[in-house]
C-alpha cells in the first residue's frame, strides 16, 4: 500500500525546497526553539511526545520544540520506530486503525514498520488494518516531514507506525497503550511515541488557556485517567485526548517517569486575533 499526501499544499508546502525552508522557519521562529536540530544525541530510553497538528504556519513553531527535544535524544546508529497516534477527524474507516506500506510526502517515502503494525492489529482486538481510516486524515501526516527533516540532517533514521483513533474512550486508549508497550518490548524496538493533538478549539484566548492548563496538568502528572475525566467534565475540545492517553499509558509501561512542558501557544499568538483560538502544546515524557 502506498499512501499519497492528503494535505500537502494546504497544511504544509507541496514543494520540497519550500517545505524544508518552512520547517527550518518553524525551528527559528520566536515561538519555536530558536535553533535548528543538531546531531549528537544518544538514544537511551523510549520517549513520548505531544505534538500539535494544525497548519505549519499556525502550530509548526510549537511542534518544532518536540522535534528539537527528540533530536537531542536520538542517534543514527540504529533505526527508530515512531509510533504516531492521531485522532480521526474525517470519520472514515474503523474505530481504531493501523496500516502497512509506505507513506509519501514531498520529502520522499517513509516506510511503515510492517512487523510492528502487523503485530498490533492481530493482538489488539480493538484495532483493525484499514487504509481508509488514513486516506484523508492529516493528524499523522503532518508529523512526517519533521521526522524526515531529522533524517536529512543525519540525526536519526525512522520507520513509523500510524494509529488513527476514531474511538477515544479511556478503555480503548489504555488497551492501545498496553499493546504498544508490549510489542515494543517483545520486538526490542527503539521507539518514540508521538501523540498528535491540538487542544481547545475556537474559544476566546482566556478561556482556552484556562481549559488547556487543566488538560496539560494531567499530562504532566502522567495521569491519563484524570485527563479523560477533566476533558469530559470541563468540556475541553481537545481533539486527540485518546492518542495522548494511549501514549501516556505506553510510556509509563516502558519506564517513563517524568513529563515536561516544552512550549504552549495558541493560534492567536500567530494571527493576533484572540477572540477565537486553537491551543497548541509540545510536551515530552521520558
Amino acid at each position: 500500500m502506498i499512501r499519497h499526501p492528503a494535505v500537502a499544499g494546504a497544511f504544509y508546502p507541496a514543494d520540497p525546497n519550500e517545505l524544508i525552508e518552512t520547517i527550518e522557519y518553524c525551528y527559528l521562529h520566536n515561538l519555536g526553539p530558536k535553533e535548528l536540530p543538531s546531531e549528537g544525541g544518544i538514544f537511551e530510553k523510549p520517549i513520548g511526545l505531544v505534538c500539535p497538528h494544525a497548519g505549519y504556519i499556525y502550530s509548526g513553531p510549537i511542534a518544532a520544540h518536540s522535534y528539537n527535544a527528540l533530536s537531542k535524544r536520538v542517534d543514527v546508529e540504529e533505526e527508530i520506530t515512531a509510533i504516531i497516534l492521531g485522532p480521526n477527524h474525517t470519520g472514515l474507516g474503523t474505530g481504531v486503525a493501523t496500516m502497512k506500506g509506505i507513506w509519501k510526502t514531498p520529502l520522499g517515502d517513509l516506510e511503515i514498520d510492517d512487523e510492528f503494525a502487523d503485530r498490533l492489529w492481530k493482538e489488539c482486538d480493538i484495532m483493525d488494518l484499514d487504509e481508509t481510516s488514513h486516506l484523508h486524515e492529516h493528524s499523522i501526516e503532518v508529523q512526517l516531514p519533521f521526522l524526515q527533516h531529522l533524517s536529512m540532517l543525519n540525526i536519526a533514521k525512522f520507520k513509523f507506525v500510524p494509529i488513527s483513533m476514531l474511538l477515544q474512550d479511556y478503555e480503548t486508549a489504555a488497551d492501545i497503550g498496553y499493546f504498544i508497550a508490549k510489542i515494543a518490548k517483545e520486538l526490542n524496538r527503539r521507539v518514540v511515541i508521538i501523540a498528535s493533538t491540538d487542544f481547545t478549539h475556537y474559544e476566546p484566548q482566556e478561556v482556552a488557556a484556562k481549559k488547556d492548563a487543566i488538560a496539560i496538568k494531567n499530562i504532566l502528572n502522567m495521569d491519563e485517567e484524570g485527563l479523560y475525566s477533566d476533558v469530559v467534565n470541563y468540556n475541553i475540545s481537545m481533539c486527540g485526548c485518546g492518542p495522548v492517553m494511549a501514549m501516556i499509558k505506553a510510556i509509563k509501561l516502558l519506564g517513563g517517569k517524568e513529563a515536561k512542558l516544552l512550549a504552549y501557544a495558541t493560534s492567536g499568538d500567530i494571527t493576533k486575533d484572540y477572540s477565537s483560538v486553537v491551543g497548541y502544546a509540545s510536551i515530552i515524557i521520558e
